[in-house]
């Protein structure tokens, strides 16, 4: 059962692997498709450190909120991310919103995006967030999708 953990080096080579999926499928996060994948094998503790720079007791940059990475993984297998932010600033209110999420290449139309985003929304309402802004580009269909079922429960 696929289940939302803290970013982890248990997941490290899974992690790699769906990074070079999508960055070979071009299709994914514009952050992943652009990622340094030597960079990550030789210092993946830096990655993971990158990954926490905005939670919560981390000073933030200027125009940053405070949020936490997630990673959807099953058993040893990384499938997925999302990005939850605990406020909105005026640029998050018109691109990105409170949750961002990718799943890997290999892993979907399997159900994983309705997965990852039903458990950040469990997240979200343990944080307090009564309401979240979810968007995705307009021709983002699965996508699209995914957040209508979700907005329908």
């Amino acid at each position: 059962m696929p289940e939302l953990v803290s970013p982890s080096s248990r997941y490290k080579q899974s992690f790699i692997e769906a990074v070079r999926e999508v960055q070979a499928s071009g299709s994914g996060l514009g952050d992943t498709l652009k990622w340094d994948v030597a960079g990550m094998e030789a210092d993946f503790d830096r990655v993971l450190a990158e990954l926490r720079r905005y939670e919560p007791g981390h000073d933030l940059p200027d125009g940053f909120v405070h949020s936490e990475s997630l990673w959807l993984v099953e058993g040893e297998t990384y499938l997925g991310r999302a990005s939850l932010r605990h406020t909105l600033n005026a640029s998050l209110r018109e691109f990105g919103g409170h949750i961002g999420y990718e799943v890997r290449p290999s892993a979907r139309r399997q159900g994983h995006g309705k997965t990852i985003l039903r458990l950040t929304l469990g997240r979200a309402r343990e944080l307090g967030l009564d309401r979240v802004l979810i968007s995705c580009d307009t021709d983002n269909l699965g996508s699209r999708g995914v957040i209508e079922g979700a907005a329908a429960c």
